[in-house]
């Protein structure tokens, strides 16, 4: 029997909510991880993609990784892993480099063999090149074979991709398919696979109340009591608290009630999320984050969704005015290609690359290179369990200055 850890979405380096001390929160859930994993010695970690959060990932970030690798490395567990599309670059990968350092495996179409199962990879694909896939994998002589992607794969929300049209094309027969990118852990059986998403180890949006956590799998002929030879079990991990506070006011009720919610939680040192809804008064954000503030929250963001009457209709979060840009850009149901545009032109890159990036992107599409640049906002309200899910793109110069890259900033080129 062979037991391994299944992890994804672990976005190291997302500077969520613009906070460092939400950025170290990610590295520290992976570190977390690894640490169970030495722990229970277990025969390998599976990563299923968005190792980091960003294709530039900041020197602290790649340093953390390296080292929690080495810490893998040091206690004889292998690391094997897919790359997601947040991490994606259109030459080498940051995990190519983890390899040739002899920390990593890129799993491929060749079997990777560790005790009695064999593991194969497939990277995140954009759905406009999937036609071009053939799913052809070399021939294994293990008990089991583990097929582990990064995708949105059905019969899961928000799915694009077809788990029966894989496993059907495929030249090997899988018994189980470790998923990443949906950051809402679930399992199903899938023409007689198990198909599982691990789930995110770290809140990527406000819209993931659920802990967090990862699988651990057994895969043999005795991995479970029963004949199946794939038996998957959740396990959590402990994260920086998140405190949700759903307040419906009743008319003539205001910035007290909201306030006699937030006293009733212990807020010290949490993401403090508070969602307003009913009839009563307008209520100030500001007001209730700076009142959550001093009883210690580490943050607080809240939002009114209610209908506020005015000369012209206003839904707006004035914690976030980008959350009020994006929610507009929203509505105009613009392409995935003006979208991608909106986010380099409100980006944070230097005015003088803005039309070299434009220009890049749009030329990718064209060749059928879409890389899909999809981000998760902490601070919006779409129902972002999966990363292609959510159209925000806040996040993804989190690391970068006005003036481009940080001194600590890191491309692949680079290391190369």
């Amino acid at each position: 029997m062979t037991r391994v850890i299944h992890t994804g979405d672990t976005h190291i380096g997302y500077r969520q909510y613009h906070s460092p001390e939400r950025r170290a929160d990610f590295l520290d859930a992976f570190e977390r991880v690894v640490a169970d994993a030495v722990t229970d010695s277990v025969d390998a970690v599976v990563h299923a993609g968005d190792l980091f959060h960003d294709r530039r990932p900041d020197l602290p970030d790649l340093l953390g990784v390296l080292s929690a690798l080495r810490t893998l490395d040091d206690a004889d567990i292998p690391f094997l892993a897919v790359v997601g599309n947040h991490e994606s670059t259109r030459g080498g990968q940051w995990l190519d480099l983890f390899e040739s350092m002899g920390l990593a495996t890129r799993l491929d179409d060749e079997p990777t063999v560790i005790g009695d199962a064999a593991f194969y990879g497939l990277d995140h694909v954009p759905e406009s090149r999937r036609a071009q896939l053939e799913y052809e994998f070399a021939p294994h002589d293990a008990d089991v074979a583990a097929l582990v992607s990064h995708g949105l794969f059905e019969p899961f929300a928000y799915a694009d991709w077809d788990t029966e049209e894989v496993l059907r094309a495929s030249t090997v027969d899988f018994d189980a398919v470790l998923l990443g990118d949906n950051h809402a852990p679930d399992t199903a059986q899938v023409s007689g696979a198990w198909v599982t998403y691990c789930g995110s180890t770290e809140r990527a949006s406000a819209s993931e109340r659920d802990p967090r956590g990862y699988n651990l799998v057994r895969l043999g002929a005795d991995a479970s009591d029963g004949t199946d030879a794939v038996d998957i079990r959740r396990r959590g991990l402990e994260t920086r608290p998140f405190v949700f506070l759903d307040v419906e006011l009743a008319p003539e009720e205001g910035i007290d009630r909201v306030r006699d919610r937030v006293r009733e939680r212990d807020v010290e040192d949490a993401v403090v999320i508070v969602r307003i809804t009913g009839e009563g008064e307008p209520i100030a954000p500001a007001a209730v984050e700076e009142f959550a503030a001093e009883r210690g929250a580490l943050i607080a963001r809240v939002t009114d969704r209610r209908e506020i009457e005015t000369e012209t209709e206003l839904s707006v979060s004035f914690a976030d005015p980008d959350e009020a840009v994006r929610d507009r850009i929203g509505d105009l149901g613009l392409s995935d290609a003006a979208r991608d545009v909106d986010e380099v032109v409100r980006g944070e890159l230097p005015d003088s690359n803005v039309r070299a990036e434009v220009k890049r992107r749009i030329e990718g599409r064209i060749d059928g290179d879409d890389e899909e640049r999809v981000n998760n906002d902490g601070d919006g309200d779409a129902p972002v369990g999966a990363d292609a899910a959510a159209d925000t793109a806040d996040a993804v110069s989190d690391g970068s200055g006005a003036d481009g890259p940080t001194d600590s900033q890191l491309t692949l080129g680079d290391s190369q």
